[in-house]
């Protein structure tokens, strides 16, 4: 109905135009006592045939109408798939548009290049800055003492902020490859606790960490930077003397507990967003509100899910659900 109602409406001043003729030729005949037949029955032809014309055209405007709408619903729009214009307003209308997706497409490249330059900047950036921070790694360890010790770990804390650039970096880049294979589950958190264990024990944190047993098809690099962030947080955000768990109640749900600050309530829907750092990001003013982000999109691309559950001065539990993948191996 609607494209009936757009064609009439498109079509009214012709309509309005026939039957205004017809009315004149009545009038005049009837003025000058002519047989009115005489007007009637061409009129009658000329409506049968006006109404044949009418409905066929409605078939192809609707036809035209249908194909556009394709058209604009592909994921890529082109000007070559165009209907052929019929009139010289609809090749201006189409000169236009074609100015437009040429214009549309210049800037797509402009912003692409811009875009890869950034990227290739940052990533030499990423690279380079890894040096130095080696460097003082090693000046740091010829020194043993408590303050070399705290110093080791704000390092750390550079080299983590660095290797999120770099996975930030890489998320969207198309040259970004999944290594997806069985992978023994506890090897990897291993090595993540290895990274935080100065920090655990400074700060006298306890671990409670149950092996898993679990195998888990996924890229093993990805997710180990993926269970880092998760460890990262439980330890920023709990206080001395208090609680990391690593445990796997259920098969294939992993599940990161501290006894930390918690989350607010209204925080927790959305502490997966980019940015988003909510009450505990305000009061820790060296939150950047991506860990978590890039936690999710790779969990997303690793075909795993995450979530959380959490309430203030209780702590906070992240779950990985890693048992999505096993059905899911090309």
């Amino acid at each position: 109905m609607r494209v009936w109602r757009s064609y009439f409406r498109a079509h009214t001043k012709q309509i309005v135009v026939y039957v205004l003729f017809c009315a004149i030729f009545l009038l005049t005949f009837a003025l000058y006592d002519l047989p009115l037949a005489a007007v009637l029955y061409p009129a009658a032809i000329c409506a049968v045939l006006g109404l044949i014309l009418l409905i066929l055209d409605l078939i192809s405007f609707a036809a035209r109408h249908k194909g556009l709408l394709a058209l604009y619903s592909e994921a890529a729009v082109t000007v070559k798939r165009l209907p052929r214009a019929k009139s010289l307003l609809e090749e201006d209308y189409q000169q236009i548009i074609l100015s437009l997706f040429q214009e549309k497409v210049d800037l797509e490249n402009r912003m692409q290049s811009r875009y890869t330059d950034l990227i290739e900047y940052y990533t030499v950036w990423a690279h380079q800055i890894k040096t130095p921070i080696a460097s003082m790694r090693l000046s740091l360890q010829e020194d043993d003492s408590p303050f070399s010790r705290e110093l080791t770990e704000e390092l750390q804390s550079i080299e983590q902020y660095v290797e999120m650039v770099l996975c930030y970096l890489r998320l969207d880049s198309a040259s970004t490859d999944y290594l997806i294979r069985s992978c023994d589950l506890d090897a990897i958190l291993r090595q993540a606790v290895r990274k935080f264990a100065s920090q655990f024990i400074r700060r006298k944190i306890k671990l409670v960490y149950e092996p898993t047993g679990f195998w888990v098809l996924t890229d093993e690099k990805w997710l180990q930077f993926v269970l880092e962030q998760l460890l990262s947080n439980a330890i920023k955000y709990t206080k001395s003397g208090g609680t990391v768990s690593i445990t796997m109640n259920e098969p294939g749900i992993l599940c990161i507990g501290d006894t930390g600050i918690g989350i607010a309530p209204e925080d927790l829907p959305r502490i997966f967003e980019k940015g988003y750092t909510g009450y505990n990001g305000r009061s820790d003013k060296k939150a950047s509100g991506i860990g978590l982000y890039l936690c999710r999109r790779i969990c997303g691309n690793l075909r795993h899910r995450i979530s959380a559950r959490s309430s203030l001065g209780s702590g906070t539990v992240i779950c990985l659900d890693l048992n999505r993948t096993q059905l899911e191996r090309e």
